[in-house]
């Protein structure tokens, strides 16, 4: 991520040659207004890196790769010019706040009347881009250059040019996986993504893959999704290419028409890995976090068939080779645009988006049921998703009399999490003090995506809850820690000073130099330093605003955090509707014990209310009642625990037909 940012925002000013790994960041947000120091400190903060330049060369490297005692009884320290400050960090109930969040599994019913072109949705969408009318561009390379810092090019054969304001490709080593130009990014297959490959001419008989989406080996056999091309005499065939698998019909090209080739996936989690949390109990490699999250991913596979000579083929509806769900989709893969074993092709452009993230499909009686394309008009879409919040068709695409509708997407609301440490609580309780050390965070950096998020920050924190050192230390350069010929921010001290009870391993987070005797090199060193514990190293916070009474989260136990919630019912569905009675299929068959509550409002969980209860159901499919045109229902699993485990976030089925 640095040696990208560097090539970007410095190229050629720097050797990136001492740039080493640090740990993995699930997701980090670069902002062009920061200076490139500012957000090189924050991956160093992400990763438990630290970072400085050396002339013209950059270091980056794991913090505490380097360790220096620095002890009590050691010949070189002075011990007047070591000033040592235990702090305290105890705190047993710790309440985090976050981004704003997906939550519920939202699915809304409509049926069209051949007129009505607004659909009003039950819940605001959680999208990640800033509105709901707008798309997060990723990639918009229209080929001016073949960008180093967008492209990975492979290409022994020197098959691969820009000129003209396009990519051409022309030949191939003949052998699959040998000429490709790649993005220089892994994709995340996480909420809605829209990758147009481009506007392709295929000059002569082409063999290759376009727009592959590979979660290892790039070949034909390791595609997940992408369109094969294969000579077929003069002329190119495309087919949808699944799972290393040729799937559904092929499409013949003609002389001189152009194929605008897209992918789009609808995924059912945003975010397909956890975030990374560090403390000095748990350092780089082996920190709270990064689990993977699984989903399942619908695919798109488009190609518009363009005629120069007609221009109604412009406004003609794509050809859809494939719409699937894939289940269990990797949470990351390659993209490779192009994948040539023998092509003979130009593109025009090539752009990844992030458009909102909702998936729309609509069923005409007795045929198929497809995915509506949302976005702008002038993209092609046939409808958008607006802020209000509602689903509004354009005048083109009016649903038809009977024609049903089901919008998916996901509900929004503010991450949080409240975890305690019993034990601590209970070995802290003396008379009137009940023993509870509380603290509130809202968490800038790493960012808390997630009530996940939150719950692992929180573990991070109570890691090093407990007693904390802070401190500096003045001395000559010549007496530096362990003989050091220097000592730098983000080097460790092992620290051991009995006489005042310290002997933990500092971080060293500041260093002072004053030249005093430039003749002979001498200069005086003043390291400031902190306890590898120290939040400081791993976290960085915001004023909290309490959004919401913290009494009112309930408190987890650190004991059982991660596993207080059973799988959410991010499957079910409603499948029939009558004008008295609403069948639904939960997704999942509980097992002996454990079943599916329904509720009419998102509140009140738990066997001892029944205020807002529809009911309790031990099978996966089953009927409940309909009171009127417009209605909610709210699903959570539970087990035969005591008290019972629920599901996270609800599944909120909305149906809106006419009685």
């Amino acid at each position: 991520m640095l040696k990208q940012l560097s090539q970007e925002m410095l190229p050629g000013w720097l050797d990136l040659t001492r740039v080493e790994d640090g740990d993995v960041i699930p997701y980090y947000l670069l902002s062009q207004a920061k200076k490139w120091s500012v957000s090189a400190g924050e991956i160093a903060l992400l990763a438990r890196c630290a970072f400085r330049s050396e002339a013209d060369q950059l270091v980056f490297a794991p913090m505490g790769k380097m360790t220096y005692p620095l002890t009590e009884h050691g010949a070189e320290l002075s011990p007047g010019e070591l000033t040592l400050i235990r702090t305290s960090r105890v705190v047993n109930d710790i309440t985090v706040f976050g981004e704003i969040e997906p939550n519920a599994h939202v699915k809304d019913y409509f049926v069209g009347d051949g007129l009505t072109t607004k659909f009003y949705l039950s819940e605001k969408p959680f999208t990640r881009g800033t509105t709901l009318a707008g798309n997060r561009t990723i990639l918009n390379d229209e080929y001016v250059e073949l960008d180093p810092t967008h492209w990975v090019v492979t290409d022994p054969g020197g098959a691969i040019t820009v000129s003209g304001g396009e990519l051409h490709v022309a030949g191939g080593t003949g052998v699959d996986g040998q000429t490709l130009l790649s993005f220089i990014e892994k994709m995340e297959l996480g909420g809605a993504v829209e990758i147009e490959h481009g506007d392709f001419v295929f000059n002569a008989a082409t063999t290759g893959v376009i727009g592959g989406l590979y979660p290892a080996t790039i070949s034909v056999a390791g595609c997940w999704a992408g369109f094969l091309v294969t000579a077929s005499g003069a002329s190119t065939q495309i087919q949808a290419l699944i799972g290393g698998t040729l799937t559904g019909t092929a499409l013949a090209t003609q002389a001189g028409h152009h194929y605008v080739f897209t992918t789009r996936l609808y995924a059912n989690e945003m975010y397909r890995m956890q975030q990374v949390f560090h403390s000095s109990q748990h350092p780089a490699g082996n920190a709270w976090g990064g689990n993977p999250n699984a989903s399942d991913v619908r695919v798109v596979l488009e190609v518009h068939d363009l005629d120069p000579s007609n221009p109604a083929t412009q406004i003609a509806p794509a050809i859809v080779l494939y719409d699937g769900v894939m289940a269990g989709a990797p949470g990351f893969c390659t993209y490779s645009l192009i994948n040539a074993a023998m092509m003979q092709c130009s593109v025009a452009f090539t752009g990844i988006f992030l458009p909102v993230d909702a998936t729309v499909r609509s069923t005409l009686p007795g045929q198929d049921t497809r995915t509506r394309r949302a976005g702008s008009l002038l993209d092609g879409a046939e409808c958008r998703v607006s802020e209000e919040p509602a689903l509004q068709f354009y005048p083109e695409y009016v649903p038809a009399m009977n024609e049903t509708i089901e919008v998916t997407y996901r509900g929004q609301g503010r991450a949080m999490a409240r975890v305690v440490d019993s034990a601590s609580i209970v070995a802290h309780r003396f008379g009137n003090d009940d023993g509870v050390r509380g603290n509130v965070h809202l968490i800038k950096l790493p960012t808390a995506r997630t009530s996940v998020d939150c719950e692992t920050a929180a573990l991070a924190l109570l890691d090093d809850a407990g007693s904390g050192w802070l401190g500096d230390y003045k001395v000559w350069s010549s007496f530096l820690p362990g003989g050091a010929k220097d000592i730098f921010p983000g080097d460790c001290m092992a620290v051991d000073v009995p006489s005042q009870g310290a002997s933990f391993t500092a971080v060293v987070n500041e260093v002072g130099i004053v030249v005093v005797d430039i003749t002979g090199e001498h200069s005086q060193y003043t390291l400031g330093f902190v306890d590898s514990g120290s939040p400081a190293l791993d976290f960085t916070f915001e004023t909290a605003t309490a959004v919401q009474h913290v009494s009112a989260l309930t408190a987890i136990d650190k004991s059982v955090v991660l596993t207080a919630y059973l799988p959410d019912l991010s499957s079910a569905a409603i499948t029939t509707v009558t004008s008295t009675t609403v069948n639904i299929d939960a997704g999942i068959t509980p097992v002996a014990g454990n079943g599916i509550e329904v509720r009419l409002t998102d509140a009140g969980w738990g066997a001892g209310n029944d205020r807002n209860l529809v009911g309790r159901f031990t099978s996966g499919t089953f009927t409940v009642p309909r009171y009127g045109r417009a209605q909610d229902y709210f699903l959570r699993s539970y087990d035969s625990n005591l008290p019972p485990r629920y599901s996270r976030y609800s599944a909120a089925l909305h149906v809106d037909y006419p009685l």
